[in-house]
């Protein structure tokens, strides 16, 4: 290891102890083969009380079949749970032993694994970190030499992601968050909008001719843009939406694209390079790019491709010829290339993946295509949950464990033996098992919470009747849609939580990437260039089909096309908002 470079890790320790945003890196140049392992430790979420952190581990000598991490604290941090590792812990001593899936470490191979801890004070970082005995991030500069070129506590660090520099951990922690003037605008000409109007929403680029604007509206550059007037001097988070498959939304008519089934090459050419060739210039690198990347898609391929009462002849098609994978995996591929582009992966909804033989086959899809066609799962920052859709962040009145007269909630008719009753609890069990399969330890959930508050005068007080699962969970559940299947333009429904930034471990930020006031879908026939069919499932007279156990729709009356702003929706948004609006 190069005296410079051991230098920069011991400052790094000493900023992490004062700051709490701490990294300490391994070595990347070309005498790493003297050590015999390097170890990333990084803090990823702080509060007054706790932490979270991910920890990457790199076997630079003989291969393993089974491994041990020991490292030693000076303060008085005390793990409380840890993932995909072991982890035990004796007074200030702690131990992270491999999980039966992840013992086998070769010969400069890597491993991960995260944890939960409580402290108090100060949380410096170890000092030291051994693997089987062995001392890592040490050779003979030692492990405490300060060297001619500290760095000094100015230092940015490691997770600093300026111009060609390392990603942040998450883009969201510190950095203001795009406001896209346009939808700010028609926000704000509605009555009681201003309320709103400042918040941040994600563009949605959902067909080629987006990127230079249509109708006169803004292009791709002129958001980028505004948002470098918007940044200043400090961060700033761009949300993007990347959404214009070839046959895109294959289940769901109102949402589908422009381009045909087969129009992958056009697909990667006239919609991601673009894209891609914007973002790559130089005046764009002090902004953090955040992609929402094709949403529904690779969900759709899990549940509606084939051998269930949903399939589709679209979705079959799109399974069969592959299209979908392939396109995610380019636009992978490109764009987590820019360093300061940051993917996160659209994974559907508890109501759509929640169950055991959704979520398995949906992790292995997710990880298919992030490790095929010259993606890599370095690509992805994370996964986001919930999409323009309506499901609550949290059930404050239930949880999937209770049970009513020594039955358990789950065989209730709504949540039909889900394993999951909101969006975080599914985002958080859904990241455990993406990090699992092989996704960095690190890995961020987004949740989108632009129209899932269910405020207003029917939201539930407390806890529904003990008479029986159903009468519980009915009465309390604050998710006032007749099926959790309903998806389009929803009564009832209400503005979310604000956008915010790391609001609990694991999850990167509460976001708007749904535009309150835009529609889902046309409740009724529209004639239109955009590829946009109708859906009866954006027709409040419809009765229903097996997506959404054959019930009633919940969709308003008199909706335009999607994408299109929709006056009495957004007013019942802030109607209903929760928390609620001042």
């Amino acid at each position: 290891m190069s005296r410079t470079r051991m230098s920069l890790l011991t400052a790094l320790a000493l900023l992490a102890g004062t700051s709490g945003a701490a990294v300490v890196a391994g070595p990347a140049d070309a005498t790493a083969a003297a050590v015999p392992c390097t170890v990333d430790y990084k803090v990823q979420n702080q509060w007054d009380t706790g932490f979270t952190a991910a920890v990457t581990i790199t076997n630079n000598g003989a291969a393993k079949s089974s491994w041990s991490l020991k490292w030693s604290y000076a303060g008085n941090q005390k793990i409380s749970n840890g993932w995909n590792a072991k982890v035990s812990q004796s007074g200030s001593s702690v131990t992270a032993a491999n999980e039966s899936y992840n013992g086998s470490l070769g010969t400069g191979g890597s491993v991960g694994f995260g944890f939960q801890a409580s402290y108090s004070g100060t949380n410096a970082i170890p000092a030291t970190f051994t693997l089987d005995g062995a001392t890592c991030n040490v050779d003979s500069g030692g492990p405490t030499d300060p060297g001619p070129t500290d760095p000094g506590p100015t230092d940015p660090g490691p997770t600093d992601p300026g111009p060609g520099g390392p990603k942040a951990a998450n883009p969201y922690v510190g950095a203001k968050v795009y406001v896209n003037p346009e939808w700010s605008a028609r926000a704000a000409a509605e009555p009681g909008g201003s309320r709103i109007s400042n918040q941040p929403t994600a563009v949605w680029l959902d067909r080629i001719a987006a990127i230079n604007g249509v109708n006169g509206g803004m292009g791709l550059r002129a958001h980028l843009d505004e948002a470098l007037k918007q940044k200043g001097s400090g961060e700033l988070v761009v949300q993007l939406v990347i959404y214009d498959l070839p046959g895109r939304d294959c289940a769901a008519l109102a949402s589908n694209g422009e381009l045909g089934p087969n129009d992958l090459d056009k697909y990667k050419s006239q919609y991601i390079d673009p894209i891609t060739s914007i973002l790559s210039e130089s005046k764009y690198a002090g902004l953090r790019i955040a992609t929402v990347i094709e949403p529904d898609s690779l969900p759709n391929l899990v549940t509606n491709a084939g051998g269930t009462s949903t399939t589709t002849d679209a979705c079959v098609t799109m399974k069969s010829n592959g299209n979908y994978e392939k396109g995610v995996s380019y636009a992978l591929d490109k764009l987590g290339a820019l360093a300061n582009v940051y993917n996160y992966i659209d994974a559907g909804h508890h109501g759509w993946l929640g169950w055991d033989s959704n979520l398995g086959p949906s992790v292995q899809g997710f990880a298919k295509v992030a490790t095929t066609n010259g993606a890599s799962m370095s690509d992805v920052a994370g996964f986001i949950v919930n999409t323009a859709n309506y499901s609550p962040v949290k059930e404050p009145n239930l949880k999937v464990t209770d049970m009513v007269n020594g039955q358990t909630i789950r065989q209730a008719k709504w949540v039909d033996w889900n394993q999951y009753v909101d969006e975080q609890s599914f985002a958080l069990g859904l990241r455990d098992k993406l990090v699992a399969a092989g996704f960095d330890a690190g890995l961020g959930m987004l949740i989108d919470t632009s129209r899932n508050g269910w405020g207003g005068s029917a939201r539930p007080n407390g806890p529904g009747p003990m008479t029986s699962v159903d009468d519980y969970v009915n009465g309390g559940r604050t998710d006032r849609r007749i099926h959790a299947g309903n998806w389009c333009n929803q009564s009832g429904a209400g503005i979310g939580e604000r956008p915010t930034a790391a609001p609990a471990a694991g999850v990167d930020a509460y976001v708007w990437v749904k535009p309150p006031g835009e529609s889902d879908g046309n409740s009724a026939a529209v004639p239109n260039d955009e590829g946009k069919g109708f859906d009866r499932m954006c027709d409040p007279t419809y009765g229903g089909n097996a997506r959404n156990g054959n019930n009633p729709t919940g969709a308003l009356p008199n909706a335009p096309l999607a994408g299109r702003w929709f006056s009495a929706q957004f007013q019942q948004l802030m109607q209903n908002a929760y928390p609620p609006l001042p």
